[in-house]
């Protein structure tokens, strides 16, 4: 099996080398490992602690987010090596300062994972929610370096919890502590004998309830409201856009709409503009002396979404076409009910804010046109929004439980 892995590895590897010069993600996931194991080991510095923390990509960052921020606060003796598999994590966060070293995975055989230990050298690891690397794991274990999984969340139906699983379960070994974030997690681990598991919660809860508590305010967008209610639409794909801006071009109400995009290349935001029959601007176009002329916004930056939800009132989360839904808690922080596609089987907060009220899932246009115009029309967007905002304030704390017990305390 190991064999199978390591085989697959390459082929990966060589496809998007393949593609790459027609593909600017898999350009930059393999330039971004052009010489990188000489290029971390010159990098770092000697006689530092050091902690490695990865992440798959941007949304499980923002889980360990909140863990990397308080390490360096509450022990700053510690230096962050942060790594990212996908270049939509790194390329948007290789700067980001709470890291002391930000770098690409190098790629997951024994030499590499062997030689990347020996020079960082971690302290302990932490893998965030979901990355299960076998060389790294299996390293990891050899050399006794202690490893945690973070906001983690398993499902009966992942292949750990299969009869043919055995060989994924070897990696399941390998981790010192589970931090995972519900019942039914823990209740799967036990039935393989694992009793190292802690039902932390998701820490995302802890850095959304700090953003909303810290609010970055944009004049631009103030003004673009106007006094009137706005429908916020965030990380939004194709399905998502056709569907909400059916609605738009047929809705007559007195609303204004933001729409900000998960890919936010000319040709795409073109496409939204076209598609739009009400009046629209783009971010990085629009002039605060007229912007409240406009009824549809589209944010075409990065970086500024999760602070926008302060200025909705109901919240439509894109990803529920895909692959599944973004951050639903950037939202529900600033008390605003959430609407997003069927794909949600894998976010413990979408079940838990579906089950309370304050979110609803859609599998079509009729249900999101129904919806949206029963939450408008029978005034029920406070009473949703603040049933989020609860759930925030009453299940944070993740981070602390992880912290606490890392550090023994």
């Amino acid at each position: 099996m190991l064999f199978l892995y390591n085989s697959g590895l390459v082929i990966f590897r060589l496809l998007l080398t393949i593609i790459s010069p027609f593909n600017s993600k898999a350009k930059l996931w393999v330039k971004g490992r052009q010489n990188i194991l000489n290029r971390i080991s010159d990098s770092l510095t000697n006689d530092e602690k050091r902690v490695w923390v990865h992440a798959a990509s941007l949304g499980e960052f923002e889980q360990g987010r909140p863990i990397i921020e308080k390490i360096k606060r509450d022990y700053p003796e510690y230096k962050i090596v942060l790594t990212f598999f996908s270049p939509s994590g790194y390329e948007v966060r290789k700067d980001y300062n709470f890291a002391d070293y930000i770098y690409y995975l190098p790629d997951d055989t024994l030499k590499n994972a062997e030689f990347f230990l020996d020079i960082v050298q971690p302290e302990f690891v932490l893998f965030i929610k979901y990355e299960y690397w076998y060389n790294y794991l299996m390293t990891l274990k050899k050399k006794n370096i202690p490893t945690y999984m973070v906001s983690s969340i398993f499902r009966k139906d992942q292949i750990f919890f299969k009869w043919y699983g055995g060989w994924y379960r070897q990696m399941l070994k390998s981790i010192t502590h589970f931090f995972v974030q519900n019942q039914e997690s823990k209740k799967l681990l036990s039935q393989l004998n694992f009793n190292n598991v802690t039902i932390s919660g998701d820490t995302r809860l802890d850095r959304v309830f700090e953003l909303s508590e810290q609010t970055t305010t944009y004049p631009i967008v103030k003004k673009f409201q106007n006094g009137k209610n706005i429908l916020i639409a965030g990380s939004t794909w194709k399905p998502d856009e056709e569907l909400l801006i059916r609605y738009i071009n047929s809705n007559k109400n007195d609303w204004k709409y933001i729409i900000a995009p998960h890919e936010i290349h000319e040709h795409n935001i073109k496409r939204i503009e076209h598609l739009l029959r009400k009046k629209t601007v783009r971010y990085s176009k629009a002039i605060e002396t007229d912007v409240d002329k406009y009824d549809v916004l589209i944010i075409d930056n990065i970086g500024i979404l999760s602070s926008l939800y302060q200025y909705g009132k109901l919240a439509y989360i894109g990803g529920g076409f895909n692959t599944g839904i973004h951050n639903i808690l950037e939202a529900a922080t600033f008390s605003v009910p959430v609407i997003f596609g069927p794909d949600y089987k894998n976010f413990q907060e979408a079940h838990d804010l579906i089950e309370l009220g304050g979110a609803f899932s859609i599998n079509n246009q009729t249900d999101f046109n129904n919806i949206t115009n029963k939450l408008i029309t029978n005034n029920l967007l406070t009473k949703k929004g603040g049933i989020c905002k609860t759930y925030i304030e009453e299940n944070k704390g993740a981070t602390s439980k992880v912290i606490n017990h890392i550090f023994n305390k």
